[in-house]
């Protein structure tokens, strides 16, 4: 049995799939990212593999691709491909049906079309400000006081929505602090934080070119109340995956891998 593997070195997180010759899932891993990107990498990557009996290495894939941040430091990798082919492969192999991602990254949003084969029609990114990306949400949680999986509940309480008029994550997170100093409520503060990236991610859904549905890959696809908000100022159904939508891009580059090998 040979093994292929994808490793996506994100700027926050790096994870690691590991398919077999079938195309089923033998391992995955997702980790905090350190500071360097082989660290990162050669981390994760050798996690993934003490997962699968038949590997006593990361040389013993068949056929690795490196994608995401870091994906030029990415140990071993026989090759690298763009996080926007692999999240587009990634999404077409958990959902087919999904044609349009928002994929929302550690520093940067990305709006994606899919075709038929999995491959990119096109695409829109905003990677000039962090707000709305997940060190934005990271920043808000901590304004808060929250965990991320707390803070991504929150809005879901609200009865009203706050709106949050600064766009920069320095500004944003001062507004915010200010708000609760005033006492106002703080799932209303929250609704107003989600409504205001949902917004953001207006522009990259229609360059998606998304109709009735979408789906949502990175770490913050986990937001339930971010999912919320985006159905409300898209008016379309978001869709979930039945895999880890962090892995997406781990999981389209083990795809390209698997079928480079074949």
């Amino acid at each position: 049995m040979r093994y292929f593997g994808g490793c996506d070195a994100g700027s926050t997180y790096t994870k690691c799939v590991i398919l077999d010759e079938a195309g089923r899932i033998a391992a995955s891993v997702t980790s905090r990212s350190r500071i360097h990107p082989v660290k990162s990498a050669q981390a994760a990557l050798e996690k993934a593999v003490s997962q699968v009996a038949d590997l006593a290495s990361v040389r013993d894939l068949a056929y690795l691709v490196g994608t995401g941040y870091g994906r030029n430091k990415v140990p071993f990798a026989d090759e690298n491909i763009s996080e926007i082919s692999c999240h587009a492969m990634g999404v077409h192999l958990a959902n087919p049906d999904v044609h349009a991602i928002i994929d929302i990254g550690g520093q940067d949003v990305k709006g994606i079309a899919i075709d038929t084969d999995g491959t990119v029609l096109n695409f829109a990114m905003n990677d000039k400000c962090a707000a709305g990306t997940g060190r934005f949400f990271e920043s808000m949680a901590n304004a808060f006081e929250l965990s991320l999986e707390e803070f991504s509940k929150l809005s879901l309480k609200a009865k009203n929505v706050i709106p949050i008029t600064s766009q920069c994550t320095v500004f944003a997170e001062s507004e915010v602090v200010s708000l609760v100093g005033e006492g106002k409520p703080m799932e209303e503060i929250a609704a107003g934080i989600q409504l205001s990236v949902a917004k953001r991610c207006f522009v990259m859904a229609k360059k998606a070119g998304a109709v009735d549905q979408i789906t949502l890959t990175g770490g913050c696809a986990k937001n339930e109340g971010l999912k919320q908000a985006i159905e409300k100022v898209l008016k379309i159904r978001v869709v979930d995956l039945p895999i880890d939508p962090q892995l997406m891009g781990a999981l389209g580059a083990a795809e390209f891998a698997r079928r480079k090998a074949r």
